[in-house]
């Protein structure tokens, strides 16, 4: 017999191998939704513009450092390989273009919805957290002096915080469907930038659940560069195939520079969300108070 008192066990909220076991997932999901709600609230962010687009699109100093440094390399590498990277830094070079315009839209619109006379923080610009078009729409919105939202993922590879979300919501996921799930819960507006599987993935997304009216709101999608959306993505072929009606093609507009994209989200935000009593112009009369965001 020994006189050792046995140790208490530990309180199931501290188990971190219970917490970490498939047994916990509920526990972890939840957390996902619970955490970051408190902290919307705490910012009084009432909704969201969320901005998407190739997380491996640069701006313009770096794509053309790049295609400089590639120029340089074609003494150490074959022939073929230099053709090949040469293309790509020069694709490069040209996309950058939209990493600026993801920047001077974020910047608009920060500059436009921090001047509306409302006791919570309407339409903040908000990105996937990572590099690419995302850090651009948060490096506009922060140069506008807003706040600016990073929803960010675990990822193997690209996705890192970048600098300019404000710190207080910057947020990290492991699930995706969470992730997916505050993305398109406070949003208003979604803005697509060229991009990949990712942001395809969410436009289509967004669209599926406004064609099916499975949204208790108006959201508006603006796609962004017809140059490489009309190479990417044939609508109208959908709607002479029968697989969409041309009724669909409603549910989004194209655009091609910083003020047209700019000029629709005010107009339609306004129209849709801000009430009749908004003035046109931020400062002239106070709108009412917003009703609190209920999940």
């Amino acid at each position: 017999m020994t006189d050792k008192k046995p140790q208490p066990a530990p309180l199931a909220y501290e188990n971190e191998p219970f917490l970490n076991s498939p047994d916990g997932r509920i526990l972890r999901m939840l957390s996902e939704y619970i955490e970051p709600l408190a902290r919307f609230r705490r910012e009084q962010i009432q909704d969201t513009v969320v901005f998407f687009g190739s997380a491996r699109l640069q701006d313009q100093n770096d794509a053309s450092h790049k295609l400089t440094e590639v120029h340089s390399n074609g003494a150490y590498v074959t022939a073929a390989q230099q053709a090949s990277d040469m293309k790509r830094a020069k694709a490069a070079v040209d996309m950058a273009r939209y990493y600026e315009d993801a920047r001077r839209l974020a910047y608009l619109l920060t500059e436009w919805s921090i001047q509306i006379p409302a006791k919570r923080r309407r339409f903040v610009v908000t990105t996937g957290g990572g590099p690419g078009i995302m850090e651009a729409a948060n490096l506009g919105a922060h140069e506008a002096g807003g706040k600016t939202i990073g929803l960010n993922i675990n990822l193997p590879f690209e996705q890192n915080p970048n600098p300019y979300i404000t710190p207080s919501l910057n947020f990290e996921f492991h699930y995706f469907f969470m992730r997916k799930f505050w993305f398109a819960y406070l949003s208003k507006a979604l803005v697509i930038f060229p991009g990949g599987f990712g942001t395809m993935d969410e436009l289509f997304e967004i669209l599926t659940l406004a064609q099916t009216e499975k949204l208790a709101k108006k959201i508006f999608v603006v796609i962004y560069g017809s140059e490489y959306w009309n190479k990417v993505v044939n609508f109208q072929a959908m709607v002479d195939a029968g697989v969409i009606s041309a009724q669909d093609l409603d549910l989004f507009k194209i655009v091609d520079s910083p003020e047209e994209g700019f000029e629709f989200l005010k107009e339609n935000l306004t129209k849709y969300h801000l009430g009749p009593q908004q003035p046109k112009r931020p400062g002239e009369a106070a709108m009412p108070e917003i009703a609190k965001t209920r999940p």
